[in-house]
């Protein structure tokens, strides 16, 4: 009985020491962490402790060798130097990083058994200055170009974004590993060019961990074929006879046109027009001028116009003094005047697609054309209006009127013998209606 207590009193206090151990091994905690590091920037390794007990701290190389063990530097690397040195941490620095030091770094704690935490070195190597390549260096507008952009000898490999203004594109990447374990990233991209992107510029974007706004940029040269407008510098208002016409022609293209024509369609340019570079200048307009007058210019990529229609309207006429008999004609007058809608002269709010002298208004009308209708209304008003009242007036005076004759009057030897004989002859009388005009 004693042997088989004993035994079990020995075989309490083992494991009892044994968890003892246990929990105080688990209660000091290594740790460290991982490190990128550019290449040829300085590498901070640490290993801490949590609840050290004074046990040793030493750190290791990927090849196992000690580096530091507590404060002391057994390998002799100079690039290797102290940080700082505690009971809970051992913090190390490493300047000049070179590809060769990556790899994996051991933090060790010597207990029982020892404790390892393990710190990844990865070395950052940026690429060199992007390339960005255009496989045609003048565009026409509407063609398609390609361009690539190169990223070389990185570590890791980079990602390559495209730009065309603020317009992101999409490229397509080639990844390629190359004998000295670096990347190489190549991006192609193609796209469609109009006048608008002529000296936008394209812009390869390199990311890498080690590079912030890598970029490369190229501008696009994009020849397009001429833009025409014509602009009316005199007159301002409507085109009337006896005026005179200037018309300029303004051309935009690349390469820029170095010629303009002037020509009238379906018929010949006045033989007094003065045409001068981009401008048409016509004296003295008539309406046998009116007509579609063109400009157009030319360049290696194309030919493009445009057009004004010439319409040539009346001479203006003095406006009569309005007076005071004829006060309907001056309301008319001030109303057209006061109405910004009816106002000749103002220009349209709209341009149309071919310049029209006439645009923006309505059917031609002058002020003496106004007036004289006025004129006409009010006479034919008061002619009506008196027709009106000698109808009424001759409908109220109509009468009826007899006259007394007797009969046989031819056989009366005198007058007063046929007054006599006709008196109290009125039955027999005739009855006679006149009217008085």
């Amino acid at each position: 009985m004693a042997n088989a207590g004993s035994g079990s009193l020995a075989t309490i206090l083992f494991l009892f020491i044994s968890e003892a151990a246990l929990l105080k091994v688990v209660s000091q905690n290594l740790v460290t962490d991982n490190v990128a590091v550019v290449e040829g920037e300085m590498a901070i390794i640490s290993c801490r402790v949590k609840n050290n007990d004074d046990s040793v701290i030493q750190l290791l190389n990927p090849n196992r060798q000690t580096i530091y063990f507590r404060d002391m530097r057994p390998l002799k690397d100079a690039r290797f130097q102290l940080v700082n040195f505690s009971e809970n941490e051992l913090r190390v620095s490493l300047s000049n990083v070179s590809l060769s030091d990556e790899g994996r770094y051991v933090c060790q704690l010597y207990t029982d058994p020892p404790q390892e935490a393990y710190a990844d070195i990865t070395v950052l190597i940026p690429p060199g200055n992007p390339i960005i390549e255009a496989k045609d260096e003048v565009l026409s507008e509407g063609n398609e170009t390609e361009m690539t952009c190169t990223a070389m000898s990185s570590k890791p490999a980079a990602t390559i974004r495209w730009m065309k203004g603020d317009k992101e594109l999409t490229g397509k990447p080639r990844v390629e590993l190359t004998y000295d374990k670096m990347y190489t990233v190549t991006s192609r991209v193609a796209f469609t060019v109009n006048k608008e992107d002529d000296g936008v510029p394209i812009i390869c974007i390199v990311d890498h961990p080690a590079v912030k706004d890598f970029r490369a940029r190229k501008f696009l040269e994009v020849q397009y074929k001429p833009e025409v407008k014509i602009v009316v510098e005199f007159p301002q208002g409507l085109t009337r006879e006896g005026e005179n016409l200037e018309l300029t022609c303004q051309a935009k293209g690349k390469p820029q046109p170095q010629r303009v024509n002037w020509l009238k369609v379906d018929d010949d340019v006045p033989s007094h027009a003065v045409i001068t570079g981009g401008d048409l200048y016509i004296e003295n307009l008539n309406k046998s001028y009116n007509g579609t007058y063109r400009c157009v210019a030319s360049n290696p990529l194309g030919e493009s116009y445009d057009d004004y229609v010439l319409y040539v309207y009346d001479a203006p006429t003095t406006t009569p003094i309005p007076t005071s008999a004829n006060i309907t004609t001056t309301t008319i007058i001030s109303t057209s005047a006061s109405n910004p809608e009816a106002n000749q002269d103002t220009a349209p709010s709209t341009e149309p697609a071919a310049h029209d002298s006439r645009a923006g208004e309505g059917a031609p009308r002058t002020v003496d054309h106004a007036v004289i209708g006025g004129v006409v209304a009010v006479v034919v008003f008061a002619m009506l209006c008196l027709l009106i009242v000698l109808g009424r007036y001759f409908a109220r005076h109509k009468g009826t009127y007899f006259t007394h004759e007797a009969k046989g009057a031819d056989d009366a030897a005198d007058a007063d013998t046929a007054i006599i004989n006709a008196e109290g002859g009125h039955t027999n009388s005739d009855e006679k209606k006149e009217y008085y005009i």
